[in-house]
């Protein structure tokens, strides 16, 4: 097991008991799932967090996941503490996530997790990679191409992978998203012009060394927790000649060799290496706001330069999900994650 940073500071009494755990909404469509609606994964994955947090010792948790009468349940019944787990966004609309912990700061609620701007700025991921770049950050070359931009014929270094700028969940990226020839560039930003209009693209160098995810708990004031390096394994992926790419279908869909045939492991990196990609990570973390747990993905690029891909306030926090398995890695149980969440979060509100 890699070696863990760990000088957060858990509570010593806890300041919110209560929580309302707020969530997606199940009863309406979610246009980013198979078929618009909650599958059985989803289900499942709620089911699951809710067993976790009813394992912890000297809490009680209120679930809210009706977002036709959030907004009036919220102000008739100020909840004392929110565990924010709606990355569905409000009314199950990704690029309204940040609506909600809006709502709650308009509120006055105490909250976890980022804080509206943070989750706005790393929403638009060309926006990041501006920032990471101006502080010396490895990033891949790439060119932004606006929703009414027409694509005119620019000089790259095929081939390239090409996505929204502003999606969650490889929405937009599928087998057909790496491209090797300028016809095939034309061809799927079209594809994503008629599927995702208004939307702005992004054609991006592709990376297509080793891809790793760093997961940091805590906040600068109390003190962090690094998780164990992640390493994304595509080996399987070569029987079906898929791209070696984190497709959308890896997150939605159980019959796709991309949800199968993916696997994940602890990564074995020298340790200043280790060190290197933990301090562009710490860095993003207080420059970009975000709070209590975040997610940061790298991929290396044929010279073996790791460059950052993303950054993620807010990450998946299902049982599956990339943060629980770096959890795992540690030795930690899904609801000991949890259970740190709920401490960061709680202590930062000491230092407030």
């Amino acid at each position: 097991m890699s070696a863990i940073r760990d000088n957060f500071c858990p509570p010593r009494e806890l300041p919110f008991p209560h929580i309302t755990v707020i969530l997606g909404d199940p009863r309406l469509p979610d246009e980013s799932k198979i078929g618009s609606c909650f599958s059985a994964e989803d289900i499942e994955a709620v089911d699951r967090v809710k067993e976790a947090l009813g394992e912890l010792q000297g809490y009680r948790f209120t679930y809210l996941d009706n977002h036709s009468t959030l907004m009036t349940n919220l102000i008739a019944d100020p909840p004392d503490f929110v565990l924010n787990f709606c990355d569905t966004g409000y009314k199950n609309q990704a690029r309204q996530e940040l609506h909600l912990p809006a709502l709650l700061e308009i509120l006055g609620i105490p909250y976890s997790g980022a804080g509206p701007t943070c989750l706005g700025m790393c929403y638009d991921k060309s926006l990041v990679r501006s920032v990471a770049r101006t502080h010396g950050i490895p990033v891949p070359a790439e060119t932004f191409v606006g929703c009414n931009d027409p694509y005119e014929a620019v000089s790259q270094n095929f081939p390239v992978l090409i996505k929204p700028n502003r999606a969650d969940g490889s929405l937009g990226i599928t087998e057909a998203s790496l491209v090797h020839d300028e016809q095939q560039a034309r061809a799927y930003l079209n594809k994503l012009a008629i599927e995702f209009p208004n939307w702005d693209r992004l054609i991006q160098e592709f990376l297509p060394g080793e891809e790793y995810s760093v997961g940091i708990l805590g906040n600068p004031a109390s003190g962090f927790m690094i998780l164990p390096i992640l390493v994304v394994d595509y080996s399987k992926l070569v029987a079906s000649r898929l791209p070696p790419i984190l497709a959308y279908a890896s997150k939605i869909d159980p019959q796709s060799p991309y949800w199968t045939d993916i696997k994940y492991r602890e990564a074995s990196l020298e340790e200043d290496l280790r060190q290197r990609l933990v301090g562009y990570c710490l860095f993003l973390f207080e420059r970009l706001g975000c709070r209590d747990y975040a997610r940061f993905d790298f991929r290396t690029d044929v010279q073996g330069e790791i460059k950052l891909l993303e950054v993620n306030p807010n990450p998946a926090w299902c049982w599956d999900g990339k943060l629980n398995l770096m959890a795992g890695f540690a030795g930690y149980h899904y609801a000991e994650l949890l259970e740190r969440i709920l401490h960061a979060a709680q202590v930062r509100y000491k230092y407030l």
